[in-house]
């Protein structure tokens, strides 16, 4: 959060301690010269939030107490509730529009009342990432050999056009061109099956096996979404030049949490000659991922966003630190998306839902910058808040391959050691206490492989030799194929290319490396091109009659092997880029030799098929191929190089050199370290050295598009998108005294569970909705209505949406649906229509409910929509505490029956008129009485957890709030 500069006020300020950096000394708050015992012993995770919560201290939204409750963590942890500045707020477009239309709707409404408007801007540094979204309206799909029909034999199908093959052509002339100068280099060798092009596909040099640039697709999406998305884009463009403290990143750049890691991310941040912890809280579910670099941050909802960037911090109850130590050597086998996927199930095992999970032990020293980050981003499978790896070496090397600084990396570990927040994680006396403790021994992660006909049947590799010869003794079902004894050992043998070879059971003949989905990650394709590397140094071949091919996920992932010097290596061993779409998981395997289908038949083999994809059932590759396995890409060059699945790597040889020398799976598999090292020096600093290139120079679409040079924005009232909201309306610089809910009408009487899905617009725009007469007027046809989600800066229509769900159970309807009662007329309405009404008729509004009111995910219209619907209060048994404070946050009352009363105990029907008093001074947890028309009277209690939360309900909310603090 941006810091206002010390004063002797600041009741820390006795901790402001000094660093020397490259430019003379810089200042920080140090919690160690708390001299308090309780700091050494805190989770890192928990001393970051202390840290902001002593920088921050101002008395009103932090205070000396939250300081304490932090450092009593032990006996406070989930009891107390702590607020959270962080040093940043992320958005994504869809969660950016709301909240840039308020901040602009704000300074039209400071403007009226005289004051400077260009003094409305977000108090907390905030990064909009423009391409989040993206709708894909042309593609090129995929390049694959010549496809069949799904089972390996007969001949191709589909349409189809081989590519050129003109030695010395120019590759791409007619749409766009490779990366090289000329292509003169011979096709592809005899033997191997020649590159087709399937129709709509992007080219590929039929001699570099490179992808030709097409940039006209590109183009073409991005051309098509600045026409349907440029009033968006031409407000982002507008925020971008008129608000400080607002970075917005221009299309073309990278989805949010892509940019988020590989741009955005600080470790520290220096602001105002203060240098404190990076921190975050984003609107995207990928937010979490950041903390695999030691920096905290999680997901939060729009509304939660706002106020941050208004300057109030987020509220959490003190969690509970799980703390997840890794111990034991990682198996020389093993890969990353192994680890990934075990740790992910030991955490998944355990009861750790909204805690934070904290790595220590010896073992996270051997995981990656890029392991770590793909851990913390799969929070939502095991339900934790965040997954934290504290800043260490590690981290440390990986910012020495992307932009910074050695000044911003001294700078960073000279801090972060200073306060206490790095690592040493071979150091056991360094480790904090935790909540509680879970070990994983990373020896117990073995590589694994699935098959033979399911991919939920999972083999350790080091068992795989025996787990095959069980299914071949096994009936025939899910594993077994019943193969009679004497059968077992028969071999078949035959001729390719002159040369006589056999099969057997367990021979394998489609081996297949695709980088997608589970294998997507940078380190298994380097190991498999490292392993191919050391199997061609060490003279070892695969043999020609086996069907192999690569897949790379995208271009990049060639362009890293290309660039690693491993994809020569894949090519010697047969292993060619074969194009970028799906092609052996759906069947799309070329033809096997004939010899081969024909062996295979002979002997009525059980032959096999390797791949590193993730489909494989029981003759989807080929039908004549009845055993098929799912393994990392490695493992399948090695399965490859051995010839069969039949091999116990641990005692026999993948081969056999030329001067007869065996060659074993260990002595060519590459180390972790190799494979790291490789990773950074060419994934990496690739990865950061694109980013920074498409920052610098921008997008043509977006640096040609025009924005208003004004400090307040020219709404466009014919606008069905962006629009003024009316929560500044009637905004004076006195706020008015407690006003009394009088002679209030029920809006909508409801249940159990209402969800944030029922009071929240999202999804499609329904045609028969208030929404959609709304569009229609304003002569749009439905297929112009686009979603709720693409209109969120159209206030007109996300209150029309308001409660808009069919699933909406009100028990004056007596179904499900979007309607309501209109009391006074006895109409049944849609409830936007019914609330208009009452509007217009100067009659207050009031929801009854039942339990756990506003449960579900946040959303940034969930408490937005009901308050311009006209609702000033809710009366519910109990409230979802997020979206409690939603309302407060509004200005709506959040109003609990008292224990044991409910709607239904009261005996109230909702048809009555309800008048709430509000006494001069309102208090947290005040009970209040309601009284109805028909002479009935209850107690309440007014869900008002602080001081702070009266304060901004006495402003009408906390935008109402902010907009008077500059008046």
């Amino acid at each position: 959060m941006a810091l206002t500069p010390p004063v002797k006020e600041h009741p820390y300020s006795h901790l402001i301690d000094t660093l020397e950096d490259g430019s003379g000394s810089i200042k920080f708050f140090n919690p160690q010269k708390l001299n308090d015992p309780r700091y050494d012993k805190l989770p890192l995770s928990i001393r970051v939030l202390l840290e902001a919560a002593i920088r921050n201290c101002d008395g009103f939204y932090t205070k000396e107490d939250d300081v304490q409750n932090l450092l009593d963590w032990q006996q406070q942890q989930n009891e107390a509730e702590v607020p959270f500045s962080p040093a940043r707020v992320l958005l994504q477009d869809f969660t950016g529009i709301p909240a840039m239309v308020d901040l602009a709707a704000m300074r039209d409404a400071v403007a009226k009342l005289g004051v400077d408007p260009g003094l409305v801007n977000p108090k907390c540094p905030t990064d909009l990432i423009v391409d989040h979204s993206l709708q894909i309206d042309f593609s090129k799909c995929a390049i694959q050999n010549a496809p069949n029909p799904g089972g390996g034999d007969g001949p191709s199908q589909g349409p189809s056009r081989s590519i050129p093959s003109r030695r010395g052509s120019q590759c791409g002339s007619q749409r766009g061109s490779c990366s090289k100068a000329s292509c003169s280099d011979p096709p592809a060798s005899p033997g191997r099956p020649s590159v087709q092009q399937i129709e709509n596909t992007p080219l590929l040099c039929p001699f570099h096996l490179q992808p030709v640039s097409e940039p006209e697709t590109a183009l073409k999406n991005q051309e098509l979404e600045l026409s349907r998305n440029k009033e968006r884009l031409q407000f982002f463009k507008w925020c971008s030049k008129a608000f400080k403290n607002v970075n917005v990143v221009p299309p073309d750049v990278g989805a949010v949490h892509q940019v988020n890691l590989e741009y955005l991310s600080r470790v520290i941040q220096v602001t105002d000659g203060f240098v404190y912890p990076d921190s975050v809280v984003g609107t995207d579910s990928h937010t979490t991922m950041i903390n695999g670099l030691g920096i905290l941050g999680w997901g939060v909802g729009g509304i939660e966003s706002e106020a941050v960037m208004l300057g109030q911090p987020v509220s959490l109850t003190l969690p509970q630190v799980v703390g997840c130590k890794l111990v034991g050597s990682i198996n020389p086998l093993t890969t990353s998306i192994d680890i990934v996927l075990g740790i992910t199930k030991h955490l998944r095992q355990a009861a750790i839902a909204g805690k934070f999970v904290e790595f220590f032990g010896p073992g996270v020293s051997q995981l990656s910058a890029p392991d770590r980050t793909t851990i913390a981003n799969m929070c939502p499978e095991y339900n934790a808040t965040v997954s934290f790896f504290p800043v260490d070496h590690v981290t440390l090397q990986h910012f020495k391959k992307t932009s910074f600084t050695q000044e911003k990396l001294d700078l960073m570990e000279s801090y972060m050691k200073a306060v206490k927040l790095f690592r040493n994680y071979e150091e056991p006396s360094e480790d904090p206490q935790y909540s509680e403790v879970i070990e994983i021994n990373l020896t117990s992660i073995v590589p694994q492989v699935s098959g033979p006909k399911r991919p939920q049947d999972r083999v350790a590799v080091s068992g795989m030799k025996e787990d095959f010869q069980s299914c071949l003794d096994e009936k025939v079902g899910f594993k077994g194929f019943h193969i009679s004894k004497e059968k077992q050992d028969t071999c078949v043998p035959f001729l390719h290319g002159g040369q006589e070879y056999q099969l057997a059971h367990g021979s394998l003949v489609i081996a297949a490396v695709i980088s997608c989905t589970n294998n997507c990650n940078p380190s298994i394709m380097l190991t498999a091109g490292l392993l191919a590397k050391k199997a061609v140094e060490a003279g070892l071949v695969v043999k020609p009659y086996i069907r192999t091919s690569l897949a790379p996920g995208s271009g990049m992932v060639t362009h890293y092997l290309n660039t690693s010097g491993v994809l020569p290596y894949f090519s010697q061993l047969g292993f060619e880029v074969i194009g970028y779409g799906c092609a052996t998981c759906v069947g799309n395997t070329a033809p096997l030799p004939d010899a081969v289908v024909d062996a295979i038949k002979q002997g009525d083999l059980v032959a096999c098929g390797v791949l590193s994809g993730n489909r494989h059932f029981e003759g989807r590759l080929c039908n004549c191929v009845r055993a098929n396995y799912l393994a990392s890409p490695p493992l399948v060059v090695a399965y490859a190089l051995a010839g069969t699945v039949g091999i116990d790597f641990e005692k026999e040889p993948l081969g056999v050199t030329s001067e007869g020398k065996e060659v074993y799976l260990c002595d060519i598999w590459p180390s972790r370290e190799e494979v790291q090292q490789t990773e950074e020096d060419t994934v990496i600093c690739s990865i950061f050295k694109d980013l920074r290139g498409r920052m610098e120079k921008g997008n043509t679409l977006w640096n040609n598009i025009e924005c208003p040079d004004s400090v307040v924005f020219p709404w466009d009232h014919k606008s069905t998108y962006i629009r003024p909201p009316s929560f500044f309306s009637k905004l004076s610089k006195e706020v008015a005294p407690p006003q009394s809910i009088e002679n209030a009408h029920v809006l909508l009487f409801l249940g159990n569970k209402v969800t944030t899905d029922h009071i929240s617009p999202a999804g499609s725009i329904a045609r028969v909705s208030a929404a959609a007469k709304y569009l229609l007027s304003k002569r749009l046809t439905p297929r112009e209505f686009n979603s709720y989600g693409a209109r969120r800066g159209n206030d007109a229509v996300m209150t029309r949406g308001t409660f808009a769900s069919i699933k909406l159970q009100n028990r004056f309807i007596g179904k499900p649906g979007p309607k309501t009662l209109h009391i006074p007329s006895g109409q049944t309405l849609d409830v936007f229509e019914a609330a208009d009404r009452y509007q217009r008729d100067g009659v207050p509004l009031i929801i009854l409910a039942g339990q756990d009111y506003g449960s579900g995910n946040s959303r940034d219209w969930v408490a937005k929509g009901p308050y311009l619907l006209g609702v000033r209060a809710v009366i519910a048994e109990s409230f979802e505490k997020l979206h409690k404070n939603q309302l407060v946050g509004m200005g709506i009352m959040p109003l609990q029956f008292l224990p044991g009363d409910s709607a239904d105990s009261l005996e109230l029907s909702g048809k009555e008129r309800f008048t709430i008093a509000q006494p001069d001074s309102l208090s947290p947890r005040q009970q209040l009485t309601v009284k109805t028309s028909q002479g009935k009277s209850f107690s309440v209690t007014a869900l008002f957890d602080t001081e702070m939360d009266v304060i901004f309900f006495r402003h009408g909310g906390h935008l109402r709030y902010v907009a008077r603090t500059l008046l």
